[in-house]
Formats: C-alpha cells, structure tokens, sequence
C-alpha cells in the first residue's frame, strides 16, 4: 500500500454496506466542487484538463458520474481496492497531480469519498430528495475592523430534514477592501463600508452582508436634507454607516449639471442668469419641469434608448434604422410606459419599415442571440454563460437558458418587397434544441411556468405578459437602475446590467421603494426621472469632505463624471457657433457600391439615428459601436488618444478657426480681455472665472500681447473647452 494512504487502513476494515454510500450529487458532487475539481480552471473547462471533463460545479450529476466511473474503461475508480482508484491517489496527492493536493489525507472530505468508492460508488438515485434553497445565517451583521464573522450555510431539501453544508459551500466576497472570506466562511473585516458576502452551493445561491461603519459620530438620518423617499432611505444608509454628506449643491452647479444630465446640452448665459434671479423656493423644480418638456429632453434619451436597443446600420439597412429610431423618438416624446414599450417591440409582426419595432427581431436573427439580447435589454442580466453549462455566478442552469431561449423559436422573418423592407411574423411551429441534450425544452420564462411545447399561441405574447407582470423581479429593478445610473453616475447595482443575486445593490431598501413605485405609477419613466431630480441626494455637491472623498456607493455626494462623446461635441458646436457635418456611408442598392449622404448642417450628435457615422472625435471618446447588447461598449475611460485629439486633432481647432466661429465675432465686438474670459467660462462652465483665474488668464493674454488677437481669443476657448472641468459634469 502506498504509505501516504496508510489513514485508510481503519476505515477500509470495515466498508459500507451497499446503497448505504454518500448521496453522489449532494456529498460527492459538493466535495469536488468545493476542492475546486470541476471549476472552470480545471475540469470544468470547457476541453476539460488531463483528459477527464467535468460539468462545471456539478451541474450535470448523470455525466459526471459516466465520465468518472465508466470513461476510459472505468480506471478513474477501482472498486475492488478503492483506496487505489485515482480520484483518490491524485486528489489527495498521493501520486502526480497536474492541479496539485486537492484533499487533506485523513479529512472529513477525503474519508466520505472514500467511503462513497467503497460503498460502489453509486450514481444519482432515482427518486433522490431535490435541494430546494440554501440559508446563511446571520444574514447581516454590524461589525468592527478585524472582526471575524463566521457564516452557517444550512440546506434544505424538498423532503428530508435540513443539514448544515457550510463546509463545502464556496464563499465569495462583493468587496475584499471591506471584507474578505476564507474557504470555511469566516469573514474578516478589512475596511469600512458594506460588502456581500455570496454562497454558493449546488447551483443554489445566498447572500449575507457584513456593515464596517466609518471611524466617524453618529448622525441622525434626519439632519440630512430630504426632498422625497428617495433621500429617507439614503439618509438612513448614510447615517447607518457613519458617514456624513456633502451640502447641497449651488444653483450654479446645479443649473450646469441638470441641464447636461437631462438634455445633454448646456445652459445659456440668460438661462443662468434667470435661475440665478429667481427667488422662488420650488424653482430647481420647475427647471426641471422644463427640461423634462423639452425637444433636447426627446433627442438625449432616444440616443439613450437606440444605444440600448442597437439601433445601427452595422446590422440593419438604413430605411430600417430611420424606422426604429422613429418609433423611439415617438416613445419618448410620448413617454410611452416601459412596459408598454417593451411589449410593443417584443410582440412585433409587419413591415419592419412601418412598425420600427420590428428591426429588434431583424437585429436579432439567431434564437440564442435574441435570448440573451432581451436578457440584458429588459432584465439587466446576462445569462450567456449558461449557453453551454450552468452559470457559474448565478443560479440559472443550462437547462433554463434553452428553456428559455425557446420563448423566441417561432419567429419568421421574410423579405418584402421594398429596399431594406422584412416582414415579421410569428409562426405557428419551430423549437430551437437544447445544446447538450439534443431536444427542445419547454418554452419558460425564467423562474416562470413553462409553456407546452404544442401550445399554439404566440409565445413572445405569453413571455411579453411574464416580463411586465407588477410582481417581475427583474423587470421594473433593470431600467430603474439604468435611469438611476444616468443621473447618479453610479447604478444601485453595479454594472447597470449585471443584475444577479451575487452582486446585491448598494441601498436594497431604496431600490426596491423605487420599484414598487414606478410599478403603481404605470411604469411611467418621465415620473421616476423627475423624482431622482428633485430629491435631494440628486442635488448633492461635488465636493467631496474629508470623510467622504472614498465613497463611491452611497452617494454621499454627487459624483463627477466625464461627458459622453457625443454631448462634448454638441456642446463645442454650441459653444463655438459651428455646427458639425455628419456624414452617412451605406451600402448602395446594387452592386454593394458605398454611397455616402450628409445630414443637415446644425444635426447634433445626439440626433443621429446611427452609430456608424463617420466621426473620429465620436470614436476617439468612446460611442458605443452598438453591436452587443452591453452598456460596456460605451468608454467613459480618459485616454491618451482623446488628449491627442484636443490637442493636434481637427475637430475643436477647425471650429475655431472657422470663419463664423464665436472667436472671429469676438473680434468684430472688440471684446477686452476681461470680456472674453468672462464670456469663455459663462458658455462653457456656467460660472465666472475666480479672481486667481482672471489673474492667470490676464498674465498669460498680456505677455502674448504682440500675437494676432483672434488667435489669443482662441486660445483662451481652447483652454477652457479642453479642461477638466468642462470635460465632467460635477
């Protein structure tokens, strides 16, 4: 006998009686995974390691046990001396292992696999008890630095009694700089703030939080401004943590920020000056009132939506782009309810050049790529991992994800008669296959009933009604969180679409006051906007106080960002008096020759129908491509390539340069240096310069006196325009 399995002698003497083994699926299957045997980086992989290719986390119990006792003439497992059988020898390092000691000789877990071989190691049984959920407890807990938290994972089945299965849930932390979590579940308090602590165990999935309030004294959730609900369950979370909130925000900053936030333009110097005069306690209301009522209000948020929805010539013709984009601008202008809107385009039949709508399934020709697209779209999650196998963050299985992929199996797409033009329809048969099993599921919405696989209905209509059903969880928290991320900067669930149990918000209660009550209020966007506006975390200042320069979760303070591409080139149009060409390039209608069209001069960025219009400066500040359903393919990111751009490239220089530039009318005005500094930071920063600004600006103005006066005036537009400070809203 090797004599590092001496520790088996005792147990080998005495071996179970047969049947009378270790469940495989709910103690062998667990101890592989929590040893990390069938994870993604060993033979989990999708090829497997070594040969041997376990289903990921064990999602798939009848394969892995073939491939274990029965693959390669069963000489993974030796039943007739089982402490010789392979699974042993390498994973306890007896003999070489290419993925290193997985087991302790002699531990718990290593002995039940033993004893699991020893009892003829028994497959799934028919009949076996489901796991039904997981519960970890303490499911919160109000901690201090350095202090240690130990969880209990408690599983419970669909008959039988509950068990403690702590030792081989897998653990993860949200948040290592507040806390961090070994393998055996106990948490260590490393930093102030909260952070998610994930189990998982048997594709079952739970989440405990631990709170590290700061070093800071308390503070009474009501000493913080409050505007609406909104505020309470901020104010509350702030004051649960310790943390204190920046002031309020001055109507100069605000003015600035609510403008570019909800219209992606900036305000006029008379706008300014006319907020700045009014005395009115609710003005900052009716501003916004205004801004929601207002055309840049319509052409901002359908640039946001055809983001969403892809609405690009990289996949559709051009009579098909203008068509979508249309019925979005007319959604908006309407403020059509999301979940009418999302039943409209999911249930779409006819012209995809009379009913806009329909390109979303012209966009999405492949079953599985339309599953996954409106996963992300109205649910704010992906589930493209579990194409091919269970998820590995998520609950979702692999039988689920084709379940589902099968809700949009029936749908015909036929070519019509005009350019561009496709007809949609539903048709009354088609199934797409399970990838692994090789047969259609029934067609079921996730965590929702199935539907029969000969049911004759339109199966968008019955998974359209699932997604807007009040009780969706997903639904109304997905969009929520997109608008909420626009104005916030920072989405309760971060990213704005990796919605999942594993990657809790940062304000559960908030998020779901704000669920439940645009879901009373008829799922009506406008009302949620101007509720986020006028509450008074909106309307934070920047500035950041010494306790809470840190924070970038609980919004104690507005937090800066940079512009998106296309607001900094409207607002360097506007600014500058000098519209930007646009320019169009398609595919002609024979022949595939490129044809090119340009837009009306004065056509602002945000206006375009297309992403694929030509323009370097777009490009350079990272528009999205609007080729994957992922709100990632926008780049807020600062890059040298953007620095390049201000500083060499064509686009802001050729502006002002111009002939009809604001410089050049500058001139004729003779304007003094004072004046153009003065006028330089009203345009673009919605303030005076300070004095030590003037100061600097005058100096440098004074000592270039002898160069040619429109070139200061430029000069002086390209110092402001390219600075930190315009290039954020803040």
């Amino acid at each position: 006998m090797i004599p590092a399995l001496c520790w088996l002698l005792p147990l080998m003497l005495t071996p179970p009686a047969e049947g009378d083994g270790p469940s495989f699926v709910h103690e062998v299957l667990p101890i592989l995974t929590k040893a990390g045997c069938n994870s993604g980086a060993c033979h989990g992989a999708l090829a497997g390691k070594g040969g041997l290719k376990l289903s990921l986390r064990g999602y798939d119990p009848d394969a892995d046990h073939h491939v274990l006792t029965r693959q390669n003439l069963g000489r993974r497992v030796d039943l007739a001396a089982p402490e010789q059988s392979l699974v042993i020898l390498k994973a306890t390092g007896a003999i070489k292992h290419g993925g290193g000691q997985r087991l302790v000789p002699g531990s718990a877990d290593a002995t039940r696999l033993l004893q699991w071989l020893a009892a003829g190691a028994p497959g799934p049984r028919t009949g076996e008890r489901a796991l039904t959920r997981i519960e970890v407890e303490p499911v919160q807990t109000l901690a201090k630095l350095e202090q240690k938290v130990a969880l209990r994972v408690t599983a419970h089945y669909s008959t039988g009694p509950s068990r403690d299965v702590t030792r081989w849930a897998k653990f993860t932390s949200t948040d290592d700089l507040v806390a961090t979590i070994d393998d055996d579940g106990v948490a260590t308090v490393k930093g102030h703030g909260e952070a998610g602590l994930a189990v998982w165990f048997n594709n079952q999935v739970a989440l405990a939080t631990v709170v590290a309030p700061y070093p800071y004294p308390e503070v009474s959730a009501q000493a913080y401004p409050r505007h609406n609900f909104i505020d309470d369950h901020v104010n509350q979370k702030l004051a649960q943590l310790r943390l204190p909130a920046s002031p309020p925000s001055s109507d100069r900053e605000f003015i600035r920020r609510v403008f570019l936030d909800a219209t992606g333009t900036l305000p006029r110097p008379e706008q300014v000056a006319a907020f700045l005069a009014d005395t009115r306690p609710d003005k900052r209301a009716h501003l916004i009132e205004q801004l929601l009522a207002s055309p840049e209000f319509v052409d901002y948020w359908t640039s946001k939506w055809s983001d969403l929805f892809l609405v690009s010539t990289a996949k559709l013709p051009q009579q098909a782009v203008w068509a979508f984009h249309r019925y979005l601008r007319r959604s908006v202008a309407q403020n059509k309810p999301w979940d009418q809107l999302a039943r409209e385009i999911l249930t779409a039949s006819g012209s995809n050049l009379e009913q806009g709508q329909a390109n979303y399934f012209v966009l999405h020709q492949e079953v599985a790529q339309l599953a996954e697209a409106t996963s992300v779209t109205f649910l704010g999650m992906s589930i493209t991992c579990a194409r091919c196998h269970n998820h590995p963050l998520e609950k979702w299985t692999q039988d689920q994800y084709w379940s589902f992929a099968n809700l949009f199996s029936r749908v015909s797409l036929k070519t019509g008669e005009r350019a561009g033009e496709v007809w949609v329809q539903p048709r009354p048969d088609g199934d797409v296959m399970h990838q692994r099993r090789g047969v259609p599921m029934p067609p079921t919405p996730l965590d929702g009933t199935p539907l029969a696989l000969t049911a004759p209905e339109d199966r968008r209509v019955a998974f359209a009604q699932w997604l807007t059903r009040p009780d969706n969880p997903y639904f109304a928290k997905a969009i929520i969180n997109r608008v909420w991320k626009n104005y916030l900067g920072r989405g309760l669930i971060e990213a704005e679409d990796d919605v999942r149990q594993t990657n809790p918000p940062s304000n559960p209660a908030l998020l779901s006051a704000l669920e439940e009550d645009f879901v009373k209020q008829g799922y009506d966007l406008r009302r949620l906007m101007r509720l986020i506006l006028n509450s008074a975390v909106y309307q934070r200042s920047s500035i950041a106080l010494p306790e809470n320069a840190t924070d970038e979760r609980y919004y104690s303070r507005y937090l800066p960002r940079r512009l998106s591409a296309e607001v900094i080139l409207d607002a360097y149009s506007q600014i500058t008096g000098v519209p930007t060409p646009f320019t169009e390039v398609h595919a002609g209608n024979t022949g595939g020759i490129s044809q090119t069209a340009d837009y009306p001069l004065g056509t602002r960025a945000l206006q375009l129908p297309d992403a694929k219009v030509v323009s370097r400066f777009l490009d350079a500040f990272g528009r999205p491509a609007r080729e994957l359903a992922c709100a990632c393919e926008r780049d807020q990111e600062a890059s040298v390539r953007q620095a390049l751009h201000l500083s060499n490239g064509q686009t802001l220089n050729e502006k002002l340069r111009a002939p009809n530039s604001v410089a050049a009318r500058w001139v004729e005005e003779k304007l003094s240096d004072e004046e153009v500094i003065e006028r330089s930071f009203m345009l673009a920063l919605a303030r005076p310069p300070s004095d030590a600004e003037r100061q600097r600006f005058l100096t440098q103005l004074t000592q270039a006196k002898d160069a040619p006066r429109r070139e200061l005036i430029e000069d002086v537009l390209w110092a402001v325009l390219t600075s930190r400070e315009f290039l954020f809203n803040h």
